[in-house]
C-alpha cells in the first residue's frame, strides 16, 4: 500500500514539473518567435525605404506669397529642365504675384501623363502634340501651345555597321527603343517599321530606355546593337553616320502647353519668357532650338 502510495507521488510530481518544463518551452517558443517578428520587421522596413517611387519625382518651392494656396503645377519628362524650371518659375515675377507655390512633376510613365495631362491637373507641361490631343486637353482645359522645339528624324543607329530594315538582319538583335510618356512616337515609329517586317517582342529583344543620352551610353557599352533615336551634331564625334539607317524624316518635335481657361496674358508671356531662357541654359542643343508663339510683344 505504502508503495502504490509513493508511486503516486512520483507520478503527481512527475506530472507536475513535466507541466511546468513543457511551459516553459512555450514561453521560450513565443518569446523566439516575438524576436523573428520584430527582426523580420525592420529588415522589411529598411528595404521598402530603398524602393523607388513608381510615380512622378517632384520638384517644389514657395514664391513667398503669404495666404495664397494655388500651386502652379508643371509637368515634364526630363530632369534637367525640372531643375531649370524650379529655378526660373520659383523667382519669376508673375508666378509670385499669382501662385503660392511652384511643384514640378517628372513623369516616370503613362500612368504619369494620363494622370496630370488628361484630368487637366497641370498648369504648364512638356509633351507632344499627340498626347494633348489624344485626351482632348487641348477643348475640355484650354491646354494651348505657347512654344515648340523642332520635330526630328529617326535612325537606327548602330556601332559598327550600317542596321539593315529587313527581318533576317534585325532577328534575334538587342534594339534600344525610348520610352517615356511625352516621347512616344520615339518608340512607335521603330515598332511600326518593325511589325511591318514581320517582327515582335518575340523574335527581337527590346531593351527601353528613359532618355536618348541613356540610349547612347547603352550603345557604347555594348548592352544594345542597335538604337533608335534622332542624329544629333555631337554624335559626329562618337557614331559613324554610314551606320545610321533612317526610318522616318520627321517625328514630332516636344511642345509646351499651357492651361489658358482664362484670358491670363500676363502668365502666358512670362512662361514664354521662362521657357525661352530654360531653353538657353539646357545643354542639349536640341532644345536650344525653340518657336514661340504669337501673342507676346
Amino acid at each position: 500500500m505504502k508503495s502504490l502510495y509513493k508511486s503516486l507521488i512520483h507520478l503527481v510530481v512527475f506530472l507536475t514539473n513535466f507541466r511546468i518544463i513543457a511551459s516553459g518551452k512555450w514561453i521560450i517558443f513565443i518569446i523566439a518567435a516575438f524576436i523573428c517578428g520584430l527582426i523580420s520587421y525592420f529588415q522589411n522596413s529598411v528595404s521598402y525605404a530603398d524602393i523607388a517611387p513608381q510615380t512622378g519625382q517632384y520638384l517644389s518651392c514657395k514664391t513667398g506669397l503669404t495666404g495664397n494656396f494655388d500651386i502652379f503645377s508643371v509637368y515634364v519628362t526630363d530632369g534637367k529642365i525640372a531643375e531649370l524650371a524650379k529655378e526660373k518659375l520659383c523667382s519669376n515675377q508673375t508666378i509670385q504675384r499669382q501662385y503660392g507655390e511652384v511643384k514640378i512633376t517628372i513623369g516616370q510613365g503613362d500612368y504619369d501623363t494620363f494622370r496630370y495631362v488628361n484630368h487637366g491637373v497641370v498648369d504648364l507641361a512638356l509633351v507632344k502634340s499627340n498626347v494633348v490631343n489624344a485626351f482632348g486637353a487641348d477643348q475640355i482645359y484650354g491646354l494651348t501651345k505657347i512654344a515648340s522645339h523642332p520635330n526630328y528624324s529617326a535612325f537606327f543607329i548602330a556601332l559598327r555597321e550600317r542596321p539593315a530594315l529587313s527581318k533576317q538582319y534585325l532577328l534575334g538583335k538587342r534594339i534600344g527603343l525610348l520610352d517615356y510618356p511625352s516621347s512616344r512616337s520615339g518608340h512607335i515609329v521603330p515598332k511600326t517599321v518593325m511589325q511591318e517586317l514581320g517582327l515582335s517582342d518575340n523574335n527581337v529583344d527590346i531593351v527601353y530606355f528613359s532618355s536618348h543620352q541613356e540610349l547612347r551610353r547603352a550603345l557604347l557599352a555594348g548592352d544594345v546593337d542597335i538604337i533608335s533615336s534622332y542624329w544629333a551634331a555631337d554624335d559626329n564625334e562618337r557614331f559613324s553616320k554610314n551606320y545610321a539607317t533612317p526610318l522616318l524624316e520627321s517625328v514630332s518635335g516636344m511642345q509646351w502647353f499651357l492651361k489658358m481657361q482664362t484670358q491670363n496674358t500676363d502668365l502666358f508671356c512670362a512662361m514664354q519668357s521662362v521657357i525661352h531662357d530654360i531653353a538657353m541654359s539646357h545643354p542639349r542643343p536640341y532644345y536650344k532650338t525653340i518657336t514661340l508663339e504669337k501673342g507676346c510683344n
